[in-house]
C-alpha cells in the first residue's frame, strides 16, 4: 500500500522547530506503514531536534527551507520577500504532487493565503472557509467560515455549507448533516442583508438546511453545520478560546482560598480534565481544515503541543483518504452542471 506523504511546517508556530518535530516523530513511530512526513525548515534545525529525541526513522525526511514566516509578517507581503520559506517550499511539493498534504501551526494569515494562491481554488469555488468546531451536549458543531473570508456574499455561505457537509459526512460520519445559519433570531425575516439573501439559497438548495440559528445555539448541538462570515465566526473562535482559560482560572483561583477547597479542586481535578475540560482542548482536534483548495491544507493553533502536531498529521492523512476534496469538486460540478 502507498504511504500517505505529508508536509509538516517545521518552522511554524511559537515554539518551532520543537513541538512540530516531536509531533511528527509520534506520528510516524505510530504509523510507520502508512505515513512518510516531510518536515521543512531549516535542516540544521530540524536535525538538532531530531538528535534531541535520539530517534532516525526511515518514514521522516526532511526538505530544507532557509526561511521562516513569522507571526508578526504580512500574510501577502511575506510571499514576496520569503519565496525560500518553509511554508513555500513545502506547498510546492504538495502542488507538484510530491506530497498529498501540508499541516501548519504557523501564520494563519499567511497559511491561507499562500495556499490559495500556490494550491489555486477548487473549480466552483468562490471562497475557501476555514471550520473550527465546537463541542455540544450531542457531539460536535463546526463553524464555517472562522476567518478565511471575513467579506462574503451569500453565494459564499452556500459553498461554506456545501462542503461543510460533504466534510462533517466523511470525517464525522454524520449522513445528513444540519445546517444553519447564524443571525440574531430564529425567523427567516431577522439579520443583515446578506443573513437574508444566504438564506434564501441555503433554504432552495439540497442540503439539510433547518434555518437561523442564534450564537446561543451552537454550544446545545441544535446544527452540525453553522455558517456565517469569517468575521462574525473568528470573533465566536477567540471567544470560545478564551472560555477554556477563564474556567482554569476560576479553578485556581477557588483552590488558592484554603486547604479544603484546594483539596475539592485536587479530588475533582480528573473528572474535570478528562470529561469536560478535554472538549475544550484543540490539542484534542489538532487543526482546522482549510477547505475550498486545491490539496489538503490543516491549520493548527500557533501554540501546538506535540499531540497536537500528531493529530493534525491524523487529521490531514484521513483527509487524504477519505478524498474529501474529490467529493467537494465532484459536488459544485453537480451543482453546476444542474444551474
Amino acid at each position: 500500500m502507498k504511504k500517505i506523504r505529508i508536509v509538516v511546517d517545521a518552522m511554524g508556530g511559537d515554539l518551532a522547530p520543537l513541538n512540530d518535530v516531536a509531533g511528527a516523530i509520534i506520528a510516524a513511530e505510530e504509523k510507520p506503514s502508512t505515513l512518510e512526513i516531510i518536515l521543512c525548515g531549516d535542516e540544521n534545525k530540524i536535525e538538532e531536534e531530531m538528535r534531541r529525541h535520539k530517534v532516525r526513522l526511515g518514514n521522516i525526511e526532511i526538505v530544507h527551507a532557509p526561511e521562516s514566516v513569522t507571526m508578526e509578517d504580512s500574510p501577502t507581503e511575506s510571499l514576496r520577500s520569503k519565496p525560500n520559506s518553509s511554508l513555500s517550499v513545502g506547498l510546492k511539493l504538495v502542488r507538484e504532487k510530491n506530497a498529498e498534504a501540508f499541516v501548519s501551526a504557523g501564520n494563519t494569515g499567511a497559511v491561507m493565503t499562500a495556499a490559495t494562491l500556490k494550491l489555486g481554488r477548487l473549480e466552483g469555488v468562490g471562497r475557501p472557509t476555514i471550520g473550527s468546531q465546537f463541542p455540544t451536549d450531542r457531539g460536535t458543531t463546526m463553524v464555517f467560515d472562522v476567518g478565511a473570508s471575513v467579506d462574503c456574499k451569500a453565494q459564499h455561505l452556500l459553498e461554506f455549507a456545501t462542503m461543510g457537509s460533504i466534510y462533517m459526512k466523511n470525517i464525522y460520519s454524520i449522513e445528513s448533516p444540519r445546517v444553519a445559519l447564524l443571525s440574531v433570531g430564529e425567523e427567516k425575516t431577522k439579520g443583515d442583508n446578506l443573513t437574508l439573501e444566504a438564506h434564501e439559497l441555503l433554504s432552495a438548495s439540497a442540503l439539510n438546511f433547518t434555518g437561523n440559528v442564534e450564537g446561543r445555539d451552537i454550544l446545545n448541538g441544535k446544527a452540525d453545520i453553522v455558517v456565517c462570515d469569517g468575521f462574525v465566526g473568528n470573533v465566536i473562535l477567540k471567544f470560545a478560546e478564551s472560555v477554556l482559560e477563564l474556567l482554569k482560572s476560576k479553578f485556581r483561583n477557588y483552590a488558592s482560598q484554603g486547604f479544603f477547597k484546594k483539596l475539592w479542586v485536587g479530588m475533582m481535578y480528573g473528572t474535570l480534565k478528562n470529561v469536560i475540560l478535554k472538549d475544550f482542548d484543540y490539542q484534542e482536534y489538532g487543526g482546522v481544515p482549510l477547505l475550498g483548495v486545491n490539496g489538503v491544507v490543516i491549520i493548527g493553533h500557533g501554540k501546538s503541543s506535540p499531540i497536537a502536531i500528531k493529530n493534525m498529521i491524523y487529521k490531514a492523512e484521513e483527509m487524504v483518504v477519505k478524498d474529501v476534496n474529490g467529493k467537494i469538486s465532484r459536488e459544485l460540478e453537480r451543482k453546476e452542471n444542474v444551474n
